[in-house]
């Protein structure tokens, strides 16, 4: 089940918000678990059992780490516990890639190769995986104590609004609003207009924008002019942004109207001066992950520079590999790294000399060639379109003909720059953050009923339409 679909406006929605109202306070936590667990064995009934079972066995290991002070014993359990929830994540994500490519090197050897049943991946599986960790880290160092109640810990693992596709909400974060949490009407209306803005960004931009990219993907890329390959590496910057942060917008509303006060993800990343500064604000919560549980235990930058520059290769290496299992999202982790080291070297200095709007004309240009290596899997074809973004060759121009596409794309980057306009970031401080007037809320509900009526109507006028990152 997704959040753009009938069934779940419609149906799955509309019930939840009238049970958790209507039950007493006590039953909140009980009711939003039991959905929760309906919301994922609606999409992958095969492996909720598997779900549920990892999380009531990594439950009881933190509990048991937590009551020893045996120091050897407590990192045993923790590891155990981070190895279980590793070992998942590796089997099911990345089993077929391991086997595929040792099967590769095989036939290339002249040996035999493995028979190997295709391994399912179960949705969420990435995002739910790193809750895990973080629970038990974050126990273990003695940030929180852990839950009371498996229940409780339950519900912080498969919540229903971030549970598929994020934000990464670490157990320090929310544990005292999964405990206790107060219902605020104002707050429960901001969440329902975060939710809509959401679901708009994701229904009436970046699905118009992809069923395009996709059309203009599938044709050989070797012929493509350059001006149709930069509408279209320019269309796809925009699908994936609007699509993964209007996921983020709306896992949070949700949140909000529950209670719950999940951290941001987006903050107008295309807006970056360099790859740096774009890498804290594109989906921060990731990055907040790699920094806290990687980057820093592996030194950080408190060492040498040579070290430093390392660990960055190994964050986004490891990065890039846990978007999907294939080659081109370790280039694409290996290319982003690339330039944070030349920022450190040298290019950070050069930005800031020739000033903030070139510079982000630059990070730009960098980031959306990079978008190219993540949407096409075979690094071939990804070098081969890279290349005619490059090639000047503008008279096998093809103009795409479709008005509603080229207004939808010119809308998309007008909404992801307009913060760098002191009148544009008001206005989303505003809509976002600011406690609203009376007058404020009627125009803000009247809208967001206008926006969540053409959804529907959208939805029901090209069909089903998945998330992109649900398959990481």
């Amino acid at each position: 089940m997704v959040f753009s679909s009938n069934v779940f406006l419609l149906l799955f929605l509309p019930l939840f918000l009238i049970c958790y109202f209507t039950c007493p306070k006590n039953w909140r936590n009980p009711v939003l678990l039991l959905f929760s667990v309906v919301f994922y064995a609606f999409g992958a009934p095969t492996f909720v059992l598997l779900l549920l079972t990892s999380v009531i066995i990594n439950y009881y290991l933190v509990k048991w780490m937590y009551s020893s002070e045996n120091q050897l014993y407590r990192k045993a359990l923790s590891g155990l516990a981070i190895l279980l929830s590793l070992s998942l994540l590796l089997y099911f994500k990345y089993a077929n890639f391991f086997v595929d490519n040792l099967n590769t090197l095989l036939n290339f050897l002249g040996l035999k190769t493995f028979a190997f049943t295709k391994v399912l991946l179960p949705i969420g599986i990435s995002f739910f995986t790193f809750q895990s960790i973080t629970y038990v880290v974050d126990v273990y160092r003695d940030d929180n104590p852990p839950m009371d109640r498996l229940t409780d810990y339950m519900l912080y693992i498969l919540m229903f609004p971030q549970l598929i596709a994020g934000p990464i909400v670490r157990y320090r974060d929310i544990a005292g609003e999964i405990r206790h949490r107060e219902r605020n009407w104002p707050e429960i209306l901001q969440g329902f207009y975060r939710f809509v803005i959401g679901l708009s960004k994701k229904v009436l931009i970046a699905d118009i924008i992809g069923i395009q990219v996709d059309k203009l993907l599938i044709g050989d890329l070797s012929i493509m002019g350059t001006g149709t390959a930069w509408v279209t590496i320019l269309a796809y910057t925009m699908q994936l942004y609007f699509d993964f942060s209007g996921y983020s917008d709306m896992a949070i509303g949700l949140g909000k109207m529950m209670g719950f006060h999940f951290p941001e993800n987006f903050d107008n990343p295309y807006n970056s001066s360099s790859v740096s500064e774009f890498w804290r604000r594109w989906h921060i919560t990731l990055g907040t992950f790699m920094r806290n549980y990687l980057y820093i235990p592996l030194g950080g930058n408190r060492c040498s520079k040579p070290r430093m520059y390392f660990n960055l290769w190994v964050v986004f290496l490891l990065s890039g590999f846990w978007h999907g299992a294939s080659w081109n999202y370790v280039v694409w982790g290996a290319y982003h790294g690339f330039w944070l080291v030349m920022e450190r070297i040298g290019l950070g200095k050069v930005y800031e000399k020739i000033g903030k709007i070139p510079a982000v004309f630059i990070t730009f240009i960098i980031v959306t060639v990079g978008w190219a290596i993540f949407r096409i899997e075979n690094l071939s074809d990804a070098a081969t379109f890279i290349s005619r973004l490059f090639a000047f060759d503008f008279r096998s121009f093809a103009p795409i003909n479709n008005a509603h596409f080229y207004t939808m794309l010119v809308l998309a980057l007008s909404f992801a720059f307009l913060t760098l306009l002191p009148v544009g970031k008001k206005l989303q401080d505003t809509v976002f953050y600011t406690e609203l007037s009376k007058k404020q809320h009627l125009v803000a509900w009247s809208t967001s009923i206008v926006l969540f009526l053409f959804c529907l109507g959208a939805l029901n006028a090209t069909g089903f339409s998945p998330f992109i990152y649900f398959r990481f």
